[in-house]
């Protein structure tokens, strides 16, 4: 078994995940996130291999019949996934990973890893949730009500996940996630790795 742990943040387009886990990722130590393979196409502001990987429709085939994502999804039109070896790889090397997904490829990750954490954000309301999306200003008013639409369907699956945290207030949400991801490195098997020669001295 490995060290390390493995977590799964999901929510509806505009419920501020992304701007959650960049706060977070500050304050939490030993903590990776996984960048995600796309097809979509890259944004303004947006760096390859540190937002996304950006690659083909053909690439991303091939990767999947190659069995080199451990969960791929249809978002919107777009491919997404997620690398089996490195997120593997880090769970060895005793790193927590963080992957920022969508529903459907949580449910498929908690299949293969049923020990992993799934963590569901929530929107205040729904236009709290078409307000974000305006601001965000990065897709078109057809698709922002196509996520809006989708959001209801993507909020009704919150029964499959473990801890619900309402981002009504952004410091109180960073607080809660980052308090989910800071109990679990201190489980009595990760701090052994930490610790043995602290109880080693102390028995």
């Amino acid at each position: 078994m490995s060290g390390g742990t493995l977590f799964v943040v999901s929510a509806p387009s505009g419920a501020g995940k992304t701007s959650l886990l960049a706060e977070v990722l500050q304050h939490a130590e030993q903590l990776d996130v996984s960048v995600s393979y796309t097809t979509r196409p890259k944004r303004p502001l947006e760096t390859d291999g540190e937002n996304y990987f950006f690659i083909s429709s053909d690439k991303f085939d091939i990767m999947r019949s190659e069995h080199a994502f451990l969960e791929s999804a249809t978002v919107f039109g777009y491919e997404y996934g997620t690398s089996r070896a490195w997120v593997e790889g880090r769970l060895q090397q005793n790193y927590d990973v963080v992957l920022e997904i969508d529903w459907q490829g949580a449910l498929q990750v908690k299949e293969k890893f049923p020990e992993a954490v799934l963590i569901f954000i929530l929107p205040p309301t729904i236009e709290h949730l078409k307000q974000r999306l305006q601001v965000r200003a990065q897709d078109s008013e057809e698709v922002q009500k196509q996520r809006v639409s989708e959001a209801k369907l993507e909020i009704s699956k919150y029964n499959h996940f473990d801890y619900l945290i309402v981002n009504s207030n952004f410091k109180v949400a960073c607080s809660d996630l980052l308090g989910i991801f800071r109990s679990y490195s201190l489980t009595t098997p990760r701090q052994e790795l930490r610790l043995q020669s602290l109880i080693d001295n102390l028995l």
